[in-house]
C-alpha cells in the first residue's frame, strides 16, 4: 500500500506541475520517496518486474531493470530500453549497447561487468519514444533507490533525457555535456547517449573526452 501510496502521490505532484506550480527535483528527496523500497537489489527487481504503475506496463514484453556490479563505483544511465532490451529483459544489449560496451572497455579500461547499468524507466516507451514526464516521474523512485543501494562514486548521464530526471535541470545536453556535477553523495558528468553517436559519429571526439575524464575521477581517491 505504501507503495502504492507514494506513486500516486507523485502522479498529483506531475498533474500540479501542469498546472505551473514547480517541483524540487525528486534526486534532491531520495530518502522520503524510497522509504518503503526495498533496500536489496534482488528484491527491488522483483517489485519493478511486476510494476504496473503506468501505461508503459501495458506494452512491454519484459522490465529492464538494470545489471552489473552491485557495488559498482561506476553507474550509467540512459533513457529507457529498446526493442531488443525489451525482449532480452537487459540494458543496451543492441548497437548501443554495443557501443556503450566499447566505450566502457576501450576508454575507460574497465570490464563492462565492473559497471553498474540502467536507465529512467524500466520499461520500453512504444516505437522507442521518449518517456513522458509522468512516467518518468512515477518509475523514477526505482532509480533512486538502485543508486542509493548501488552507491557510485560517478554517474554517468548517456543523454538529455537521463541528465533531466536526474537533476531536474533543462539545459541542453550539447551545453553540458562533460562537466563535473556535484550530487548528493555522488558526482554527475553527462554525456551524449550512444544512439546519438551512432547517428552522429563526429561527435565521438567529445564523448571521448568525456570518459578519459571519468576514467581520472575513478583514479582520485
Amino acid at each position: 500500500m505504501n507503495r502504492l501510496y507514494n506513486a500516486l502521490q507523485l502522479k498529483r505532484l506531475y498533474q500540479l506541475k501542469q498546472l505551473g506550480v514547480q517541483y524540487v527535483p525528486l534526486v534532491e528527496k531520495r530518502a522520503s520517496v524510497q522509504r518503503s523500497l526495498p533496500s536489496d537489489l534482488k528484491a527491488l527487481e522483483q517489485i519493478v518486474s511486476q510494476c504496473q504503475l503506468c501505461s508503459l506496463s501495458k506494452t512491454r514484453t519484459k522490465t529492464v531493470f538494470g545489471e552489473g556490479n552491485p557495488n559498482a563505483e561506476l553507474m550509467f544511465v540512459g533513457e529507457g530500453p529498446g526493442a531488443q532490451e525489451d525482449t532480452s529483459g537487459r540494458p543496451f544489449v543492441g548497437r548501443a549497447g554495443e557501443l556503450l560496451t566499447k566505450m566502457i572497455e576501450n576508454a575507460i579500461e574497465i570490464p563492462r561487468s565492473e559497471v553498474y547499468i540502467t536507465n529512467i524507466v524500466k520499461c520500453r516507451p512504444p516505437n522507442n519514444r521518449v518517456p513522458t514526464p509522468e512516467e518518468a516521474y512515477t518509475c523514477l523512485p526505482y532509480l533512486q533507490k538502485q543508486i542509493e543501494l548501488v552507491s557510485p562514486r560517478i554517474i554517468v548521464a548517456l543523454g538529455a533525457t537521463a541528465y533531466h530526471y536526474l537533476t531536474g535541470d533543462k539545459t541542453g545536453i550539447s551545453k553540458v555535456r562533460g562537466e563535473v556535477i556535484e550530487m548528493d553523495g555522488f558526482k554527475l558528468v553527462p554525456t551524449y547517449h550512444p544512439s546519438y553517436l551512432l547517428r552522429n559519429p563526429s561527435a565521438k571526439k567529445e564523448v571521448y573526452q568525456d570518459l578519459l575524464k571519468i576514467k581520472r575521477l575513478l583514479c582520485e581517491n
